[in-house]
């Protein structure tokens, strides 16, 4: 009998199954049966299903609404009258389980999973304008007596063909339906396995949620972060409810004023910033409370410790600051300019960015550029890009004087790029700040918590202070600060 050989330096190649492999066994198993409605690019998932084999014992009903009357006969009508949308595939998960819980009889099938598979998708248009997305979803059964779980996703297309996507999108399903099944109890292998036999290059997914029973403990926010960690997208985005909202959605048309920076934690400096740079870009032309949108921006390089991500510490900073009721963007832009080439995809209204002069400073070091073949001038060409500005908070220097916007030092080589943009008002200063926080420093404030210094409470803004030590976050242990006062 032969023996498989095993040399010293051999790896372990992770065995994945192929998709008509991972069709078959959903198709074997005699507990797993449900319905599959896909609008937008074939009938591409099910498909993989029907020629593995044994397909009836899996497929209840399989279907495709094309046309918009029928959609809106099966599923209602959409108040937008979008189709490819979030609430659509809602619509087609919910009416799929109600019917096949209401036509099969739980009595002649006590140990049947049921499961509905849903896609509505728009393939590339005919000028190759757009290239597509759409909304994928599975709601299913681990226990027939069970609650149903949901996984939900937004993709996006990467190809320039509509054969190719939709092939891509028939891989992609049968993925997500293989993995809620059999990968369920661990959700961030079920997030990467999504991108067997596929490519980055393909498919980008840059909004998942997972909801029900088996999903209790799952926090969506830190599957977003899985997400840009595993460059499946370059951002996502979180509403202060802690759940993941497609990014494309809440940035359409709106005036955006973002933030940059660590907020570990969020300190007094940060809300001032928030507070008076927000009055000031709401004064301005053609901007108005209801169309603007504030965003708390996390990089990813401001995520990672010795070079690997601390997720406790995410969650943290994502805590505090959903408290504080803002949304939040991870992103991996390290530089500015790509963060606002990002928004402008999605929005041709004016954009603010509030920052420190620090980090104005650092904007303005060519070295952060020299991977563009048009360097410095490159990147502010789509910086300063038509209304964009610089809402600029005040340091102290070295020598306790207050520096803006008149007395920054740049490179003597920046100096006229600099006054350039200063001239043309896209650098404004933050005049009404409060003088007495500008000592507050984040990093000072986590090392006084770290060490069961008193006093930090007073650098953070209300409430946050009780959520920190309630949470224990950031390392704070109450036994250190007692030592501290002790001693």
């Amino acid at each position: 009998m032969d023996t498989e050989i095993k040399l010293k330096g051999d790896k372990i190649i992770e065995q994945i199954p192929s998709v008509k492999d991972k069709a078959l066994r959903i198709n074997l198993n005699e507990n797993i049966y449900g319905t599959f409605a896909e609008i937008g690019a074939g009938q591409e998932t099910v498909r993989h299903f029907f020629r593995s084999g044994g397909s009836s014992g899996t497929i209840a009903k399989a279907m495709s609404a094309y046309d918009k009357d029928f959609s809106d006969a099966v599923y209602g009508i959409e108040e937008d009258g979008r189709y490819v949308t979030e609430s659509r595939l809602k619509k087609m998960l919910s009416h799929e389980v109600n019917l096949i819980e209401k036509r099969l009889s739980r009595e002649k099938h006590p140990n049947k999973m049921f499961f509905s598979y849903a896609n509505t998708v728009a393939t590339i248009d005919f000028a190759k304008q757009f290239k597509g997305h759409g909304w994928v979803g599975i709601s299913y059964q681990i226990e027939p007596d069970e609650d149903y779980n949901e996984i939900i996703l937004h993709i996006r297309f990467k190809e320039t063909d509509v054969r190719l996507q939709q092939e891509t999108l028939g891989i992609l399903g049968v993925n997500l339906i293989y993995g809620a099944y059999y990968k369920y109890n661990d959700p961030k292998r079920l997030l990467r396995y999504l991108y067997d036999h596929l490519d980055k290059d393909q498919l980008e997914i840059d909004t998942i949620n997972f909801s029900g029973p088996r999903f209790a403990d799952v926090d969506n926010r830190l599957m977003s972060l899985q997400l840009v960690k595993n460059g499946m997208t370059d951002a996502v985005m979180f509403n202060p409810d802690g759940i993941n909202i497609l990014p494309a959605a809440m940035l359409y048309k709106k005036n955006i004023l973002a933030f940059r920076g660590s907020f570990r934690p969020v300190t007094k400096v940060n809300m001032d910033m928030y507070e008076k740079s927000l009055k000031m870009f709401l004064n301005e032309n053609k901007v108005s409370p209801e169309n603007t949108l504030v965003i708390f921006e996390i990089t990813l390089s401001n995520l990672r410790s010795d070079g690997e991500i601390d997720e406790r510490d995410f969650m943290d900073r994502a805590e505090l600051l959903c408290s504080l009721g803002q949304t939040v963007m991870i992103s991996n832009f390290q530089e500015y300019y790509k963060v606002v080439e990002y928004f402008a995809n999605y929005t041709k209204a004016r954009m603010g960015l509030a920052m420190g002069v620090n980090n104005l400073i650092d904007i303005f070091d060519e070295k952060y550029y020299r991977h563009l073949s048009g360097g410095i001038l490159e990147a502010f060409g789509k910086l300063f890009y038509r209304d964009m500005k610089v809402f600029l908070y005040p340091m102290i220097g070295e020598n306790g004087e207050i520096i803006t916007s008149e007395n920054l030092k740049v490179h003597p080589r920046m100096k006229e790029l600099y006054k350039f943009f200063k001239f043309n008002g896209k650098v404004v200063d933050i005049d009404d700040y409060d003088p007495s926080i500008l000592e507050v420093f984040s990093r000072e404030v986590l090392n006084m918590i770290n060490n069961g210094k008193p006093g930090w409470e007073t650098m953070l803004p209300p409430g946050i202070a009780e959520i920190i030590k309630e949470h224990r976050l950031f390392g704070f242990d109450p036994n250190k600060v007692l030592k501290e006062i002790n001693s």
